[in-house]
């Protein structure tokens, strides 16, 4: 057995069965430089709190699964170097160690499902790398949404991804990909992929009712929400397509592979945009927040209301 650390915010609403939120930590750790990090961890926050739910932060210290993290505690991470990466894999070995990590998309749904918080914010998951088809490289995101009942608000899968192999993954997983207000499935900086989404819901209430209905019936795993970047945000296909392209191309020129390419090609990406592509990345989050906290808030109402 193992007990779990609430933040006295996190706590107060578990008491009152207000709704909730959580939110990854490694957007703090690993998504930015300090103190941009600790400014848009708190915006997040920020923004959960002012559409009528409760932010939980969730992150492991010293051992201890945190779910919710007090202000200093969010800064104390944001300044802490050589942070590791936490996913179903490595959540349990970390906490036995007693050392601190911070929490990826999969790890998140996990601390979230154990402290009954149906509905997370994140910017985009992860999925199915670029020639998968040889090295297998397929984000553990994606076993975690078809088994973990948390309901996952995202901008889509992260652009980087082979897209189509994504959607055909959670697909033959059983995990309802639902686009919000479009037909077409986003791309994280990008509104549209090029890609349908297997399904459209145009209101939180709609999303959670079939989290609801999932559960009722017994089906295991979560939903994926793909959030739209704002219009007035997004840097479209046509621009981020040659983009991404040239980073790939360098990354593989450099015999980069594994956990190193996701980081390489953000990085790449970051300059070859001159920093657009981070302000896309914050506003998308902040985006998503929005939009969790609503379905957090309509799974807390009668469902005659």
């Amino acid at each position: 057995m193992f007990d779990m650390t609430f933040s006295s915010e996190v706590q107060k609403a578990l008491d009152n069965k207000t709704p909730l939120v959580a939110l990854e930590s490694t957007i703090i750790t690993h998504g930015m430089p300090y103190p941009q990090n600790i400014q848009t961890a708190r915006e997040v926050e920020a923004q959960v709190r002012a559409h009528g739910a409760t932010p939980a932060t969730i992150a492991v210290l010293e051992g201890r699964l945190h779910v919710g993290l007090e202000d200093a505690e969010l800064e104390q991470l944001a300044m802490a170097g050589d942070i590791a990466k936490l996913s179903r894999a490595d959540l349990a070995a970390c906490m036995a160690a007693g050392k601190t990590g911070a929490t990826t998309v999969a790890a998140t749904m996990i601390g979230a499902a154990l402290a009954g918080i149906s509905v997370f914010a994140t910017g985009g998951i992860g999925g199915v790398h670029q020639g998968a088809e040889l090295s297998f490289d397929i984000s553990a995101d994606l076993q975690e949404l078809a088994q973990t009942p948390v309901t996952v608000v995202a901008a889509g899968a992260k652009a980087i991804l082979d897209i189509p192999k994504t959607l055909e993954v959670l697909e033959t997983l059983g995990v309802p990909v639902i686009a919000y207000g479009q037909d077409a499935f986003p791309a994280f900086w990008s509104r549209h992929s090029g890609v349908k989404a297997p399904l459209r819901m145009d209101s939180p209430a709609e999303i959670a009712k079939a989290h609801g209905l999932r559960q009722a019936l017994g089906l295991p795993g979560g939903q994926l929400v793909a959030n739209p970047v704002p219009l007035e945000d997004e840097i479209s296909l046509q621009v981020m397509a040659p983009v991404i392209a040239q980073a790939q191309a360098e990354a593989a020129a450099q015999g980069i592979s594994g956990k190193a390419v996701t980081p390489f090609l953000l990085g790449r990406i970051f300059e070859l945009t001159d920093g657009r592509s981070l302000m896309t990345n914050i506003a998308l989050v902040m985006n998503n927040a929005r939009l969790a906290a609503q379905i957090a808030c309509a799974l807390m109402q009668p469902e005659d209301a």
